[in-house]
């Protein structure tokens, strides 16, 4: 069986190599970078905006206990009730608890990565209760059996004609090239699953301490739907998602939806503050919000890797990114691809297992450039790289290889007395492990080094 670093060079070999995949991702991503461009165009001074953005994700991640205190304070006044969740595990635990308690055989899913993040789908569908995801792009890659393939544009992979054969082979539809067709169909058949559904489940984009609400940003309008027809809502939000103010949401807001996906701000914008409240004619009975730590901890108690907790899931470091436009979404295997999800997934899910994500870039800074909250990504990639290095998850070849070469650099008696048969040993060992020489000649020392022949030259 492959480990995780070795089917994930397996994968990107053939992902970068698959040229109709890079020809949609190509395709695709291009789109939005041409409407995101548009959209900053908007902005007066972008720069500022990102520097409010940083500052206030900092006051917010350096005082969380804080804050999620304020939020829980003001949600439960309101009769919301919350779970603190230590764990996927523990998350699960007490969302099966109220799907019991509610008799539940249908839920209706927003968009949401962190139920992605703790399997709740799998979790659910073991338990005899259907999860259906309303999220158009969502609910395509759960038809075909995927994992979302991007943060904000599920199905970024697929083309209008892989979607049309998608819902021909799993709906049993007539063909068709009509990508409003598709969307009607889809339309169909959710819009009863709506009102048939007993628990509605979202996430949430902040957690608004001042007030107790969870804003919940969308282009579509099934996360209102979700959230208003079942009588029991449930939001499950990572504990960095917390901002301080409601009125913070005039500057996280726009930025969140230009950067994503070039608009001023999305369609739907909806902060949830509670359950329905006795004036008001629509809404669930009960609502909770699960505070997701699952491994979120292991970050912020690292101060020079904390930042990146600011992450508000834009996408557009995964936009930018040449690693990911070659090598797509899925080859990461990891909840969250691209450049945030190379720096976070070693600490949320191991970084023994997942080191290697954090390898699997260019360093050349187009993340840092675009992130929104100014997260510094290219220098946490180095920083997880010596982090996996200090707790010795790398090859013992390649230490004795990194350890030769240091010492032959610190004492150059040494390594020009090496032969150099053994010289190109060290070098195959370095270059080797990130797959230099499989397409290139292996570099070859010279018999004789600079010194050597200089000497020789004087003499």
């Amino acid at each position: 069986m492959l480990t995780k670093p070795s089917q994930f060079q397996r994968d990107s070999e053939a992902k970068a190599f698959d040229l109709e995949h890079r020809r949609k991702i190509r395709f695709n991503i291009g789109k939005y970078n041409a409407a995101v461009q548009t959209g900053l165009d908007w902005y007066r001074d972008h720069e500022l905006a990102r520097e409010r953005a940083s500052y206030l994700k900092a006051k917010a991640i350096n005082h969380l206990d804080d804050y999620l205190l304020e939020f829980e304070r003001n949600f439960t006044a309101r009769g919301g009730r919350v779970i603190w969740a230590q764990n996927a595990e523990e998350a699960l635990l007490e969302i099966g608890k109220i799907m019991a308690r509610k008799h539940a055989r249908t839920v209706v899913k927003a968009k949401s990565m962190t139920t992605e993040e703790i399997h709740l789908n799998s979790f659910l569908e073991k338990n005899g209760i259907e999860s259906i995801e309303t999220d158009l792009g969502e609910y395509i890659v759960q038809l075909n059996g995927e994992r979302p393939y991007h943060i904000v544009t599920p199905a970024m992979h697929l083309s209008k004609q892989d979607i049309a054969n998608i819902f021909v082979k799993h709906l049993g539809i007539q063909p068709t090239d009509d990508a409003q067709e598709l969307v009607l169909t889809a339309r169909r058949l959710l819009r009863q699953k709506y009102t048939t559904a007993e628990v509605g489940i979202t996430g949430g984009n902040f957690l608004i301490a001042d007030v107790g609400g969870v804003a919940v940003t969308e282009n579509e309008g099934n996360a209102r739907l979700s959230a208003t027809f079942p009588k029991t809502h449930i939001a499950i939000v990572g504990i960095e998602k917390v901002i301080p103010r409601l009125q913070d949401l005039d500057l996280f807001w726009p930025l969140l939806s230009t950067s994503g996906t070039g608009q001023q701000l999305t369609v739907y914008n909806t902060v949830y503050t509670g359950p329905r409240q006795p004036l008001e004619k629509d809404g669930p009975e009960e609502m909770y919000v699960v505070l997701l730590d699952n491994g979120r901890t292991n970050l912020l108690e690292q101060p020079d890797k904390r930042e990146a907790l600011h992450c508000i899931r834009c996408g557009a470091c995964l936009n930018v990114c040449p690693v990911y436009k070659n090598i797509g979404g899925h080859t990461y295997e990891t909840t969250y691809s691209g450049p945030i999800g190379s720096v976070i997934s070693p600490h949320l899910a191991g970084m023994e297992e997942n080191k290697h994500l954090s390898f699997a870039s260019s360093l050349c800074g187009a993340c840092t450039s675009v992130c929104p909250v100014k997260i510094n990504l290219h220098n946490l990639l180095l920083k997880n790289r010596q982090q996996a290095v200090s707790q010795g998850f790398t090859d013992k070849e390649e230490r004795r290889a990194v350890g030769f070469w240091l010492y032959g650099m610190k004492h150059r008696w040494a390594w020009d007395a090496a032969p150099a048969a053994g010289k190109n040993w060290v070098l195959s060992r370095l270059l080797g492990e990130v797959g230099w020489s499989k397409r290139r000649d292996a570099l070859q020392i010279a018999p004789k080094s600079f010194r050597q022949l200089w000497k020789q030259r004087k003499k």
